[in-house]
């Protein structure tokens, strides 16, 4: 397994996300676990009979679409007070997580994909995977929830091969 040696715990063996839960993480091993791929920015509209989620190509008003990132994560709850603070004991019900994230894969006991950018040591990898939303979104500037129907995607909730 190919990862950078910063990303180990200090005497261990193991990068951090291979040795510790994810309620064990400090927060800047926590925050390294997004890949970037902007999934999970995305609008989704929810089936209120089934509960089936559906994601749209419709990113958050903060989205950059090249970086696949927040203009201003730091206060992004200021501008978007619905946007949503992942922490490690509500993983389980974030049921719209995509298949790809790392928060839910190491959650579900699984391993970090080859593309990740903690194995690869490469932000870009993500995007050079084919795994990010870059490119593929518009913004939710403008439209209103009647316009999200046209917008649905069925490729945000798949595993990318």
């Amino acid at each position: 397994m190919v990862y950078k040696s910063r990303f180990k715990v200090k005497g261990a063996e193991n990068p951090f996300w291979e040795d510790k839960k994810l309620d064990e993480m400090n927060v800047q091993e926590w925050e390294s676990l997004c890949d970037g791929c902007g999934r999970c920015c995305l609008n989704k509209l929810e089936d209120w009979d089934t509960g089936e989620v559906h994601f749209t190509n419709i990113a958050c008003t903060l989205f950059d679409d090249h970086s696949c990132r927040c203009r201003d994560y730091e206060n992004r709850f200021r501008t978007v007070p619905d946007c949503v603070k992942l922490a490690p004991a509500d993983i389980k019900t974030y049921s719209w997580l995509p298949p790809s994230c790392a928060y839910r894969l190491l959650d579900e006991g699984k391993t970090l994909p080859s593309w990740h950018p903690l194995i690869t040591g490469d932000p870009d990898s993500v995007h050079e995977a084919g795994i990010s939303v870059r490119g593929r979104t518009i913004s939710e500037d403008g439209l209103t929830p009647a316009d999200y129907e046209d917008h649905l995607v069925d490729w945000v909730d798949k595993f990318p091969k």
